[in-house]
This record gives C-alpha cells, structure tokens and sequence, in this order.
C-alpha cells in the first residue's frame, strides 16, 4: 500500500488502444473549434449535434417528460441541453455540466470605421483579459450578426477560407522602437490602437474618405449594410488561425478558443454518449470572460428557472431540487510551464498529460470571491473517478498572491448546488493561440461522462 500521493501520466497509463482513442477524440474537437470561433458559432454548431441525436427544443414551463431530450436556446449566445431522467428526482437532483463558449478576443466599436493617411480601420474594444501586443501582427478574421432595423440579420464570417482576405494591427518596426522598449508591457500597448486595417483602396475620384467610403460600399454590395447598421451589430475579430497538432507526436493541441471550448466539448461528448438514469443539464454559457453578467452569463436567473421548470414537470419541490443537485464547473486551469516556474507552487498546480484537474477553489488573495468546494463533494468525486479508471489531479490558479481568478462555480453553488471547478490545464492562457494535451482533454470527457452516471 502506498500512502504517498503521484500524479498519473495518462500516457504511461494508456495501452496502444487507448492512445489510438484519444488522438481520434482530439479530431473531433479540432473541427469543433475549427466550425465554432465565437458563443454565437458554437451555439449554431451544437445544436446542429443535438439534432441529429434526438434533440428538440423546448420553451420555459413547459411539461418536460422523462425520458426527453431537449434543449433551450438562449438568445443564440448560450445553451441548455436538458436530458429529462427517470432517477428519483428528489433524492438524486439535477447532474449539471457547465462550460462557458466566449472567449478573449477583439469587438468592433459601434461607430468603428474612420481612414487615415489613406488607410480604412475599424476600432475595437477588447474582450476579456489579454495581453495587448500578442494581437499585433496576427493574421485576424471577423465574425458575428448585424440586426438590421426591418427585424433581418445577416451574418458575417470573414477570414476563414483560404481564398478570404484577413485583418491585421500593426506594429512599430525594430529599428524605431528605443522610445517604446522603455515603457512597460502595460504602457507601451495602448488599447485605443488596436485598430484593424479593413481597407486601403479609395473610391475613384472622391478626396474624403474615399478608402471609408470604398469600404462602405463593398460592405453594402456584399451584405447590404450601411454605416448605421454597425450601431445594432456584434462583430468579433480573433484569430484566422486553424487547430494544429503540436510536436513530432503530435501530443498536444495548439488553438484560439480552448478556453473554455476544451472543456465545453467533452462536456457535449459525455452528454450525447452518457447511458444514464439521471437527470442531466449541460450549460453552454456566454459572458464568463467578463464577469457573467447579463441575460446569457450565469449570474441570469434562467438556470433556476429551468430547474424550476423540471421541478413542476417532476411534482417535486424546486428548492429541494437544487439542494439535491450536484454540478462541474468545467472551466481551465493554468497549467504548469517550466519556462515559467516562478509563477507556480510546483506541488498545486496542473500539470500537462496527468489528466484533468480538479480546483477546489478559484479567486485570489486569502481565496477572495470564490466557492471553496466541500471536502465531502471532492470525497464522493473521488469515488467516482476511481470507479471510472479517470486520470485526474488537483491544482491551483499559481502561486499564493500571485495568481487567482474566477468562474462561474460560485454563483451555481450559490443556489445550494454542490459545485467544483473542473477542466483541463491550458499552456498560454488568453493567448491568441492556446496549447493544451490531448490525453488531458480525454480525461476530462472520461471524468464528466462518470459524473453523469
């Protein structure tokens, strides 16, 4: 009997079998996250999954029946995917699975397009922490809806073909750069300039604004939008960039988006495969980079109210429900880099191919605003995975008074769920380009699929 604690390499643990299944797991997520750069392109692509195993959707009050499988649509920004068990309601709750879809990346102003010195560009607010010169240089595309005042929308999605153009913000030349090298990373970037060049060619004849104006009038040809109509629009640019395997094994995965996309589509896998008596809700949600505030971030009232809508459908009381209830917050961590050792305490903090990991508490400073999972919840997890043959581990969000952040666990366990952070631990966080293991993102849909049963 070993009483010491040591973390699992999945690899070593895998036979030849299971390696083959984990590098055809990654396959399916690189084309989710290839088809889904945006909340509102992951939503369109999950429901299109769900279709196609069954699903329906279904409106607020509704009778749900057991057995049902159905799905809410929030706004077209977030998803809840609802399969409708035939456990005892009351004495088992609701299993939830929850993943936010948004992630760091560039808005366009509602006002954006201006010209100078002959080139057209369009302003942006970023989106979400990031470090501001990782956006210079990169190639970019654009995606999202434009509500027209007539009730249509057109959708936009700019970049991604090999034939389409892309976008692009500049940088100041080595040769230049002796006044800005002296101010800090958080000086020299400045917000206001991560401006896209969207145009460079002038209408013929016109002296003012005619690069704008070119630009305008392709906009208007193509989709038959104006200036105005960037006023009721939600365009995003982030990275043109494809999924690609990372090292001569092919071991990891490089992508935009993996946070929280790396833990929203195992969360959709085990769901769809899960053979299961429980009551099962999986949550995409929209907003968690900014604080998930408003009517699609998880601070809304909708998970209650379609809890409480189960709860009716069931003859149960609602509040005993959610005491009943058990969630994942499936949401990354940072994973350990050794170029950057300094930043972690090596013992708690995850590690790349040992698996998924567990953080019992998020926030920052003395565990501010945060949910500091039970020790009992974590107990019965235990059980659980050790059951299923899960490789997981546990970790922290870096070192004491330095790191921290949050997710969306503490306002689920504010209702009286019991809820712990979950996911996978990503290299390069909120970089335009994430790296993250393939063996850690089969952990995690191996771990949520025993959650579920």
């Amino acid at each position: 009997m070993d009483l010491t604690y040591q973390r699992k390499n999945v690899y070593q643990l895998a036979d030849d079998a299971e390696k083959k299944r984990i590098a055809e797991y990654a396959e399916g997520y690189k084309a989710f996250l290839n088809n889904g750069k945006t909340e509102r392109e992951v939503v369109t692509e999950t429901v299109a999954m769900l279709e196609k195993n069954g699903y329906k959707p279904f409106e607020l009050g509704s009778k749900i029946n057991k057995g049902e499988k159905l799905y809410y649509n929030n706004r077209g920004k977030g998803l809840f995917v609802l399969r409708a068990g035939t456990a005892d309601l009351a004495k088992n709750g609701v299993r939830i699975l929850v993943a936010h879809i948004d992630s760091p990346r560039l808005d366009l102003k509602q006002v954006p397009l201006y010209e100078k010195a002959d080139i057209a560009y369009a302003k942006t607010h970023y989106y979400g922490g990031i470090k501001k010169y990782q956006w210079l240089t990169i190639p970019l595309s654009l995606h999202g809806v434009v509500a027209l005042k007539n009730g249509k929308k057109v959708t936009i999605c700019v970049g991604e073909k090999d034939e389409d153009p892309v976008f692009y913000i500049t940088d100041l030349l080595p040769h230049l750069s002796q006044e800005l090298s002296k101010k800090t990373i958080g000086d020299g970037f400045e917000a206001e300039n991560l401006n896209l060049i969207v145009g460079g060619m002038t209408v013929s004849g016109e002296e003012k604004e005619g690069v704008k104006k070119a630009v305008l009038a392709h906009l208007n040809k193509a989709y038959g939008i104006t200036e105005e109509d960037f006023l009721s629009a939600e365009l995003e640019a982030v990275p043109a960039f494809k999924a690609r395997d990372v090292g001569f094994d092919r071991a990891f995965l490089a992508s935009y988006g993996h946070d929280d996309r790396v833990c929203a589509y195992p969360e959709l896998t085990a769901t769809l495969e899960a053979d299961t008596k429980q009551t099962v809700l999986t949550i995409l949600a929209d907003k968690e980079e900014v604080g998930s505030d408003g009517n699609t971030g998880m601070q809304s009232s909708l998970l209650v109210d379609i809890i409480d809508t189960i709860a009716a459908s069931y003859g149960v009381n609602a509040a005993l429900v959610r005491s009943k209830s058990m969630c994942l917050s499936a949401d990354v961590t940072a994973g350990y880099d050794p170029a950057y050792a300094s930043a972690f305490e090596e013992m708690n903090v995850g590690y790349v191919n040992k698996g998924v990991t567990m953080n019992k508490f998020t926030g920052a400073r003395g565990k501010s605003s945060t949910n500091d999972t039970s020790a009992e919840f974590i107990g019965y997890l235990r059980g659980v995975f050790e059951k299923a043959g899960v490789v997981w581990q546990t970790g922290e969000l870096g070192r004491v008074d330095l790191g921290g952040g949050g997710t969306v666990a503490k306002f689920i366990a504010n209702m009286n769920i019991d809820t712990v952070d979950m996911g996978v631990p990503v290299l390069s966080m909120h970089a335009p380009y994430e790296l993250i293991s393939k063996a850690d993102l089969y952990a995690a849909h191996k771990a949520f699929a025993a959650f579920l049963l």
